[in-house]
Order: structure tokens, then C-alpha cells, then sequence
């Protein structure tokens, strides 16, 4: 679920890294997005929308549209899709429009 060759684009990789999500270790490359990561790891669906509660997944990738936030390590409204990957770090699906710090 990884692009590893583009005729355009070059991956630099950082090293493998482990990682939680919802309780489960993943792993994915240091630096890359979390989404990213996630999406590699077959997870698709990122958050949900608030009054419907429809699936949202991996959309702008570049942090405009709130489509993929989490809480990441503790804080809410993470974007997802520009957080860089660090290993140990702790993403949960997001509840709501999560906590105010």
C-alpha cells in the first residue's frame, strides 16, 4: 500500500519506526506523515465527520481540510496527513472535536 517508485518523485526514508495506533503497533519510517504511515498499514479510515458521523479518510494530504485528525501523544486536532512520524509516538482515533489544552 506504499508508492516505492514515481517517475517524478524521490522517497527518502528515514528508518523504520515503531508506533500505536488505537492500541495496536504499527510501524512506519521516521518522518514520513502519520497518515502516511497509517495508510500503508491499511488503515483508511482517519476520523469522522461530526454531525453524521460518515467515515473520512486520507483526502488533501497538505493539512487544509481537517480530514485526518487525531490526537497524537495526548494532544487533539492533530493534522495527521502533515505531522511528521516519531518513533513511540501514540495516535487515537479522535472523538468528537477532542479536548481543548
Amino acid at each position: 500500500m506504499r508508492i516505492d517508485k514515481h517517475p517524478v518523485l524521490e522517497f527518502k526514508r528515514g528508518n523504520k519506526v515503531n508506533f500505536t495506533f488505537d492500541g495496536k503497533e504499527l510501524e512506519g519510517y521516521e518522518g514520513e506523515s502519520i497518515a502516511a504511515a497509517l495508510h500503508a498499514a491499511g488503515v483508511k479510515v482517519l476520523t469522522h465527520s461530526h454531525e453524521l458521523k460518515r467515515p473520512r479518510g486520507f483526502y488533501c494530504a497538505i493539512g487544509n481540510c481537517g480530514q485526518c485528525i487525531m490526537e497524537v501523544n495526548g494532544v487533539s486536532n492533530v493534522r495527521t496527513c502533515t505531522e511528521p512520524l516519531k518513533a513511540g509516538m501514540v495516535v487515537k482515533t479522535q472523538k468528537g472535536k477532542g479536548g481543548i489544552i
